[in-house]
């Protein structure tokens, strides 16, 4: 007979000292939605600390704009919303926010998962002990604790809901908002779950959540029905609901209110005086540094743990280098007899597949993890040191990667017999281009809304940077405008610095070629200056982007929550 899965628990068994829960109310708040309309109209409610408040009504009645709204995500069109009496502050880690789907990454174990996940909230010089022990207690208060050194992609759909709650339960919020915390689990789990967000509200946490699941109506303190015009139905006690409305379940309720029957209650002026604003005190933020070394330690084991991207890492390099042995001949750069077109050919595919490197592993680091680097900004977490993190992770392997596909080139005769200068001249080239497009890949991750959209970015990033780098039809050959838009592609300025650094110039100018002479008047002055002009270049695109990239996920975040949080 099997072992049936376990079930959070229904108590909260921690050392710590109970929540000081937050007072939330909404004073006659309405709110438009572009392209939806009035989504809320004249809402006020109170939702007492240490309570679990059920918001409940059919589709489209608005529960989740209601539970953003007072959570502080989105401001109301009319009225207020107030916490503890005053505006809605900044988010932290006292603030715990669950929305439908997934907060965490699905490629680590649980428990690693979460280490993580408390690193970048729990207070700075936090012991790791402390640490170690604040997750063991979440795991086993939601029945998590004998799928800690499970993967999270092998959690069921109920499990990676309690996952994502245990990551918000780390550092003990005073209020906890969940929307639909209970949809898709099976009644048995869904009711531990309540039993467990109940007993966290027994225990000082103010926890409010949307549901469409009829028997949690019937295990809160305090339900909020919505109309299907944004209204409020009813709000009250559970025991009280079918009563109120003349019905004997909670299903002919519903029934009741999409006919229009709503029940007496409270006017928004009849909600007493709001609470007298009381001090809290914000723990410490977690510093830049800090938050920097912990997401590259993730984002490096993440990598890891991810076969697909450890595929693509250790085949990339692989393919390139065996194109390069089956399209060129040995020994192209002997001064002796060279190979003037094949030279600037291996130069183009050495500068092209450094950027291919860093544009495909750019390409999916951001737009797959969205919804987590939201949610762990409201928690706090700077933008700059994310965006950082995503260049220390991936520039070491690229850089690696650019010095085997070297070193294998000089091997197979493909390079010429150089001193140390010459190949760390073309090292720097490569490592700067993949640097520059992963730049370029990061931003093109942050400005899609999907993968399948970076997916379809790679041919239209790719196709420009081979034709207008000055390989193919040298940039003085070129139109005006064609000259004007290779300016803009990193290819062409990897391409000149490779060039130069490798010294084709005075190989195609004194070689024993009839063709070189030629081929350099076509290609003019493109490698007659130093590498380091190329270097530049790069490095002030790799920077450009960055920068960019900051911009377009600050923008992102602050539109996801809906307000602006300075200094973030």
């Amino acid at each position: 007979m099997s072992t049936p899965p376990p079930h959070p628990r229904a108590s909260v068994e921690t050392p710590r000292p109970s929540a000081n829960g937050l007072r939330l109310r909404a004073r006659r708040v309405s709110r438009d939605v572009r392209g939806a309309g009035r989504v809320l109209n004249g809402i006020s409610v109170d939702v007492p600390p240490g309570q679990l408040t059920v918001i409940a009504g059919s589709s489209g009645a608005g529960k989740t704009v209601l539970l953003q709204t007072l959570a502080g995500l989105s401001a109301p069109t009319e009225g207020e919303v107030l916490h503890d009496g005053a505006q809605p502050g900044p988010p932290g880690p006292e603030f715990g926010f669950v929305p439908q789907e997934d907060i965490i990454h699905r490629e680590l174990p649980l428990r690693r998962t979460l280490v993580y996940a408390a690193g970048l909230r729990m207070p700075p010089g936090t012991p790791a002990g402390t640490v170690l022990e604040t997750v063991e207690q979440v795991l086993d208060t939601l029945g998590l604790a004998e799928r800690a050194e499970t993967p999270v992609r092998a959690l069921s759909g109920g499990e990676r809901k309690r996952a994502s709650i245990a990551v918000e339960l780390l550092t003990r919020p005073r209020v906890l908002f969940l929307d639909e915390p209970t949809s898709g689990l099976d009644p048995v789990t869904g009711a531990a779950l309540l039993r467990t967000l109940r007993a966290l509200a027994e225990d000082g946490t103010t926890v409010v959540l949307t549901t469409h699941v009829l028997a949690d109506l019937l295990r809160a303190d305090q339900i909020v029905f919505l109309s299907s015009g944004g209204e409020v139905a009813y709000a009250g006690e559970p025991a009280a609901l079918c009563e109120a409305f003349g019905v004997g379940t909670v299903e002919e309720v519903y029934e009741a209110v999409a006919g229009g029957v709503r029940v007496e209650r409270a006017g928004p002026d009849d909600i007493g005086p709001a609470d007298s604003p009381s001090p809290s005190r914000r723990p410490a933020p977690v510093g830049a540094l800090r938050q920097w070394t912990l997401l590259t330690r993730r984002g490096t084991a993440l990598m890891l743990h991810n076969r697909l991207s450890v595929a693509v890492l250790a085949g990339s390099p692989v393919m390139i280098v065996a194109m390069f042995a089956v399209l060129f001949r040995a020994g192209a750069f002997d001064r002796a007899a060279p190979d003037p077109g094949s030279t600037a050919m291996i130069m183009f595919w050495i500068a092209f597949g450094a950027f291919f490197f860093g544009l495909t592993y750019g390409l999916l680091q951001i737009c797959t993890e969205l919804p987590v680097l939201r949610r762990e900004w409201l928690a706090g977490l700077r933008i700059g040191p994310y965006v950082a993190s995503k260049l220390t992770t991936m520039l070491p392997v690229l850089a690696v990667a650019d010095a085997l596909l070297l070193i294998v080139l000089r091997a197979l005769d493909r390079l010429p017999a150089a001193g140390w200068d010459t190949y760390g001249s073309l090292f720097a080239s490569s490592v700067l281009a993949s640097a520059a497009a992963l730049a370029l890949g990061l931003l093109a991750s942050a400005a899609v809304s999907e993968p399948g959209q970076a997916t379809l970015m790679l041919p239209l990033l790719c196709f420009p940077q081979v034709l207008f780098s000055g390989a193919f039809v040298p940039v003085p050959r070129m139109t005006v405008a064609g000259q004007a838009i290779s300016w803009a592609m990193t290819n062409r300025w990897a391409f000149e610095a490779l060039g130069s650094g490798v010294g084709l110039a005075s190989l195609w100018r004194a070689g024993g070629s009839p063709s070189g002479p030629p081929l350099l008047e076509s290609y003019g002055d493109s490698f007659g200056h130093p590498a380091s002009r190329g270097w530049l270049v790069l490095a002030g695109f790799a920077l450009l982007f960055l920068a960019w990239t900051w911009a377009v996920l600050v923008r992102k975040c602050r539109d996801g929550a809906a307000r602006s949080r300075s200094g973030r």
